[in-house]
């Protein structure tokens, strides 16, 4: 599980969205539910992938907050050369961060009116 504590560090402050996103983009992608994203079935390549926090709120022990993750789909060829192509993709996901520990939750957030789905 994630732990972001470090991020914590600055949670009363104006940079806490910015240490967010940083935290987030150097997770291995294993940590995301990314696979849950993709469109054409393929596989996640996660190596450009940005990250973008569009809002966040607190609770009593956990702060939540919804971002935007850009990344890229690499679908299998199934063209007359079988080659492999590639596709952006943009899903949101929501993240709880514990407190106390650190540790987050990621949840891919549905479009509207389909609700969260858990990770």
């Amino acid at each position: 599980m994630p732990n972001f504590n470090d991020a914590l560090l600055f949670r009363d402050t104006k940079e806490f969205s910015t240490q967010l996103k940083h935290a987030i983009e150097s997770l291995d992608a294993g940590h995301l539910p990314l696979h849950r994203c993709v469109n054409q079935g393929g596989q996640v390549d996660a190596s450009d992938m940005a990250v973008t926090v569009l809002d966040v709120s607190e609770v009593q022990h956990a702060i939540h907050a919804r971002v935007g993750v850009f990344f890229t789909e690499v679908v299998g060829g199934c063209s007359c050369g079988d080659e492999p192509f590639e596709q952006p993709v943009y899903c949101e996901l929501g993240v709880t961060i514990d407190r106390q520990s650190g540790e987050a939750v990621f949840n891919v957030i549905e479009s509207a009116g389909q609700g969260d789905v858990q990770s």
